[in-house]
């Protein structure tokens, strides 16, 4: 089906996101335009509004709009949990069971496709715990492949600088994202964590 072009580009725009197949596409863009245009303004504005103030926590990596996030501004820094995204830290932050603060290495090692550790935060990791009084650190990375040879790297390098160093319990199955993990799951593998 052949759309004016218009449709077809908000359609195509929508596509782009992910889990979005054409027919909710198709949805989307039809409610757009059966939205009043101060609606529609305010929808774009929001998208806008997001792109120019939020960025990345200076200390953390998380998403902010602000220098340092909130997370990090009140928490002590004796503990950080180690995440692959900052989608992490939110599912995370759902169960309530965890008091520390982050770090959001954006992506995880895939020797497959040559993402290596210059290609995500580990680095500023490593500052963090040189530099400051950290006791432990929590290896929350996905339990899948990529997650686990994350994990093992980074314990490598932490080790040897005096730190304990965590993983969650295997609460989570092997092959899914924390993301999408339920609570009662979550608050269980942060409890039962374990040294690696």
């Amino acid at each position: 089906m052949s759309f004016i072009e218009p449709i077809g580009k908000l359609i195509n725009a929508f596509t782009k996101l992910p889990g979005v197949g054409s027919k909710t596409a198709q949805r989307f863009a039809y409610k757009i335009i059966d939205m009043s245009e101060e609606e529609a303004v305010q929808f774009a504005e929001s998208i806008i509004n997001c792109k120019r103030k939020i960025h990345y926590c200076k200390i953390c990596g998380n998403y902010t709009d602000s220098d340092v996030c909130s997370i990090c501004k009140t928490r002590k820094h004796d503990v950080i949990c180690v995440v692959k995204e900052p989608k992490d830290v939110l599912a995370l932050e759902k169960v309530h069971e965890y008091s520390g603060v982050y770090h959001v290495l954006h992506g995880t090692l895939k020797p497959s496709e040559n993402v290596n550790h210059n290609d995500i935060n580990v680095a500023s990791l490593i500052e963090r715990v040189t530099s400051g009084d950290v006791k432990e650190v929590i290896m929350a990375t996905n339990p899948d492949f990529d997650g686990e040879i994350t994990a093992m790297y980074i314990s490598g390098l932490l080790k040897p600088l005096g730190v304990k160093v965590t993983r969650l319990a295997r609460g989570i199955p092997v092959g899914s994202d924390i993301e999408y993990t339920d609570e009662v799951t979550l608050s269980r593998a942060i409890s039962e964590r374990k040294e690696l």
